[in-house]
C-alpha cells in the first residue's frame, strides 16, 4: 500500500476520453493531472513531475511522439504509455522504444488495461 498518491498525467484531445480516464483513475486514489495536446503535456510534466504519463499519439500543436522525445530529454527514467487509435509510424516506434517507452495501447482499449499497467509500473 502506497504511503502518497502517484501522480498520473494523462493527455488526450478527446475532451470525453480524457474526462473519463480522469474520473476512473481518481476513483483508484491516484493524483490526476492533464493535458489536452502534447505542449501542455511537456509543461505539465515539467512541473508536476508525475509518476506515470498516458498519452494519446495524435494531438493538435504537438503529438505524442514529439512530447515522449521532450519528456525524455528533460527526464530519461520517465515513464510514458503512448495511446493510439491509427497507424503508428514504426520508425518514430522503434526510437520511442529504444528510450524506454513502456507500452503502446491501442484505440479501443478497456480501462482494466490502463490500470494493469499503472500498478506494473508504479504500483499499488
Amino acid at each position: 500500500m502506497r504511503t502518497t498518491l502517484a501522480v498520473i498525467l494523462v493527455v488526450d484531445d478527446n475532451t470525453d476520453l480524457l474526462g473519463l480516464n480522469t474520473f476512473m483513475l481518481k476513483n483508484l486514489d491516484y493524483d490526476v493531472i492533464t493535458a489536452t495536446n502534447g505542449e501542455e503535456a511537456v509543461a505539465a510534466y515539467k512541473t508536476a513531475r508525475p509518476d506515470i504519463v498516458i498519452m494519446d499519439i495524435k494531438m493538435p500543436k504537438m503529438d505524442g511522439f514529439d512530447a515522449f522525445f521532450k519528456i525524455k530529454k528533460m527526464n530519461q527514467s520517465a515513464k510514458i504509455i503512448l495511446i493510439s487509435a491509427y497507424a503508428i509510424d514504426e520508425k518514430k516506434l522503434l526510437n520511442a522504444q529504444s528510450m524506454g517507452l513502456l507500452n503502446v495501447i491501442n484505440k479501443p482499449y478497456e480501462f482494466d488495461d490502463i490500470e494493469k499497467l499503472i500498478k506494473e509500473h508504479v504500483g499499488d
